[in-house]
């Protein structure tokens, strides 16, 4: 098993709070979920920890291959949850979460497991890859996104970027919102699960959405062309072509956005024919 894997955080000055890892047959990759900052997280540990302490057990977790990826996942939340239980406000809003993709090779199967808006493609052996990635997160967004025509730097843009991320916050594993792992095992419940036969995959591609905003935010490139710079590049090519459309665009006024540099992960594995 061949994994190629690459991680940057927004800026230096930043820890990273992404987590991807490959273990004997499985690749895991977790998103740390972002916050206000004034609202403060009820954790003492941070995010960073939290998607390193659940990605660490969630790669373990799936070398079980009897045991289904969601409930690998709701295992995991619930330890990482009695880990800090005693030291931390786990009914916070802004707890700290993350998104998951959980992707397993089990016999002649890839069985994947997908928590909110990192992306899970697949590339077939012929044909066009297949971007999978749960869409209630950016649908919340469209719900309380700034209108548009706000000057960037401006008091009034970011009042409304402030309201904007308070909105999306409270939406967090509620109903008519979108669910990550955070406190509450029953958000695995909400996960995106499936199986393909390995026989007609050539690859499969994790990418943070700090990594696929290459495509699906800024339109510069599609689900193959991603799998092209993978295969020919690795992952640090794709992540160095997301942070040049990102400097190209340092106010966000091309690309509306509330974070103009975001922490990129991605991770390329090849499936040998």
């Amino acid at each position: 098993m061949r994994v190629l894997l690459a991680s940057e955080p927004s800026a230096a000055d930043r820890p990273n709070e992404d987590f991807a890892a490959a273990v004997p047959g499985a690749v895991v990759l977790l998103d740390g979920a972002g916050y206000v900052p004034e609202s403060g997280i009820g954790c003492v540990h941070g995010i960073a920890w939290y998607a390193r302490t659940l990605g660490g057990l969630l790669a373990a977790g799936a070398c079980d291959d009897l045991m289904p990826l969601a409930e690998v996942l709701s295992r995991g939340i619930e330890r990482v949850s009695q880990m800090h239980a005693d030291t931390c406000d786990l009914g916070h809003s802004a707890t700290p979460g993350a998104t998951v993709i959980v992707a397993r090779q089990r016999g002649d199967t890839l069985e994947w497991l997908v928590l909110c808006d990192s992306v899970l493609v697949l590339q077939p052996r012929a044909g066009e890859p297949r971007a999978i990635t749960d869409t209630k997160l950016g649908e919340t967004v469209a719900r309380f996104r700034p209108a548009a025509g706000l000057v960037p730097g401006t008091a009034e843009h970011d009042a409304a970027w402030r309201a904007f991320s308070r909105g999306v916050e409270d939406a967090r594993n509620q109903p008519g919102g979108y669910w990550l792992a955070a406190a509450d095992p029953a958000a695995a419940g909400h996960a995106l699960t499936g199986s393909e036969p390995l026989a007609g995959l050539s690859a499969v591609a994790l990418l943070s959405d700090g990594a696929s905003r290459l495509a699906d935010r800024f339109h510069l490139a599609t689900w193959a062309q991603i799998c092209g710079i993978l295969a020919r590049e690795g992952p640090p090519g794709l992540i160095e072509q997301v942070r040049a459309a990102e400097s190209a665009d340092p106010r966000g006024e091309r690309w509306p956005r509330s974070k103009i540099h975001d922490d990129a992960t991605a991770v390329f594995w090849p499936i040998p024919g």
